[in-house]
């Protein structure tokens, strides 16, 4: 997309993606880890019936939401172009993703249900699918409309996300379908066999509901409305964040379209690498939720201690190995993937990655224990925080300005997060083997790996081969660095990749 849109066309993408977001936020996030944590409960008392209800109903009220939510946008878009966003050129793309936002409810929140199973495959490969979808729909459309202008470049991207989520839908539909049968023994639902599917739990299955549709509405509606507030303050304040940073930069010194150009290569470019590598931390942190809600159901919440603790080492050493290759290979990583000269950016966005990384698991942790008004409290002082350094910093020393705010308010929530996490369960913190010894060894993959490829590497097998065999590299020496001095052992290792 970068290299078909350019530096100003993804900052005109990444412009309006806040608005995707807080339509996720609005119609599906809320209702997703409510849906998980509640289905984790149902599981560990094995009532089938009370899950299937709790599905119905929240697949029900995010598909309304997500029909109005698109009634909503398709007719104010031109408002929002004029008035929020101040270029028309958005009000084409928005409009198309107004289309999406129903099958983007129904989707996540069936989605969350088989997380709170415990049946990640689906989900996975829900989401890989997605991508591959959208790959081909850009590539195939791109061609036509990109020369038409960056209206209609955008206008593809968005196209795009329209047609993958309405891939997802049926997925993920035809999923449920499967595993309801498998479930029912392909009994009718009003008269289920005795127990088709219990080998599958350990446990006897209750294929009836005990729980009244009241019930499961209140019961639905008291975790998903602060969560779903939670994530509305944060996608309404991101795009303040994502209006706000142009028009500083303006003030910095910039002209509009280097603004929007500088917006496109930080939010576009430089902030998607430094998140690539927490695809198998978000994945964490997803399902960590419905481990941690089983232990509180049954009031063992000391036994997942070890567990949450473990997560978080993990994105700790995770993220200072992110580090070192961020900071280490900044410039050619721009080049290799952008041809974009992304290089300050990433160096410095790198210093974040452990931060960046702890939180997200940090977070799974919260929402399994069930602190969902702490997390929104926590999420708008870190928001708070970041839009004050843009405010006041961003036109004195621009990006540098917004990177070391968003930096600040990651270790205020982290600190408070930790705190909170410890008022529940006795999590082991030592700043040895979560900082100093991966530190340790990630400087020295960094400065090793940096030597090779300058020597040899980069020279011998040009900059994107080279580049592909120094980050190998790094990664081997940084690896045994980690094992050899302790920080993590095989035996952690393979008990955080488990399928369990």
């Amino acid at each position: 997309m970068s290299n078909l849109m350019g530096a100003e066309g993804m900052g005109l993408y990444q412009l309006i993606m806040p608005v995707y977001a807080l339509a996720w936020s609005i119609s599906c996030a809320g209702f997703n880890t409510t849906l998980s944590k509640l289905t984790a409960q149902e599981k560990a008392r094995g009532e089938y019936g009370n899950m299937r209800r709790m599905l119905v109903q929240s697949a029900g009220v995010t598909t309304l939401l997500g029909v109005l939510l698109t009634v909503v946008l398709f007719f104010g878009a031109g408002f929002l172009a004029d008035n929020f966003f101040h270029d028309a050129r958005v009000l084409l793309p928005l409009q198309i993703l107004s289309l999406a936002f129903p099958f983007m409810a129904a989707g996540t929140c069936m989605r969350g249900y088989f997380i709170g199973l415990q049946e990640a495959a689906i989900p996975a490969v829900n989401q890989v699918l997605e991508q591959v979808v959208r790959m081909l729909v850009i590539y195939l459309l791109a061609a036509r409309f990109v020369p038409l202008g960056l209206e209609y470049a955008a206008a593809v991207a968005v196209i795009a996300i329209v047609v993958e989520e309405m891939f997802s839908f049926l997925f993920v539909f035809a999923a449920y379908k499967r595993h309801k049968k498998k479930m029912l023994g392909g009994g009718a639902a009003k008269n289920p066999p005795a127990q088709p599917a219990a080998w599958r739990y350990g446990m006897k299955l209750n294929f009836l509901p005990k729980l009244s549709q009241a019930q499961v509405f209140t019961l639905i509606m008291g975790m998903a409305l602060p969560l779903t507030g939670n994530r509305v303050a944060g996608s309404l304040l991101a795009a303040w964040e994502n209006v706000l940073i142009p028009r500083r930069l303006q003030i910095y010194g910039l002209s509009a379209t280097e603004a929007i150009s500088e917006f496109g290569r930080i939010s576009g470019m430089a902030i998607p690498l430094i998140y690539f590598p927490t695809a198998v931390l978000t994945a964490l942190s997803v399902t960590i939720v419905p481990a941690v809600a089983e232990a509180v159901a049954a009031k063992q919440e000391r036994s997942i201690a070890p567990v949450a603790s473990k997560a978080l080492l993990f994105a700790a050493v995770t993220g200072m190995g992110a580090a070192a290759l961020f900071m280490f290979f900044s410039h050619e990583l721009g080049l290799a993937i952008y041809n974009q000269p992304i290089g300050v950016m990433l160096m410095l966005l790198g210093v974040m990655c452990p931060f960046i990384y702890m939180q997200i698991v940090l977070s799974g942790v919260l929402n399994g224990l069930g602190c969902q008004m702490f997390i929104f409290r926590n999420s708008l002082l870190s928001s708070g925080i970041s839009i004050g350094f843009i405010y006041v910093f961003v036109p004195q020393f621009g990006l540098v300005g917004y990177i070391f705010g968003w930096l600040f308010s990651l270790i205020v929530a982290i600190g408070l997060g930790l705190y909170k996490i410890r008022q529940f369960m006795p999590i082991e913190m030592e700043f040895s083997r979560w900082f100093l010894r991966p530190m340790l060894a990630a400087a020295a993959a960094g400065l090793a790996s940096r030597y090779i490829a300058d020597r040899w590497l980069l020279e011998a097998a040009g900059l994107r081969a080279g580049l592909a065999m120094a980050i190998a590299l790094l990664l081997a020496v940084y690896l045994a660095g980690v094992l050899l001095t302790g920080c993590i052992t095989r035996q952690e290792i393979r008990e955080i990749t488990s399928r369990r």
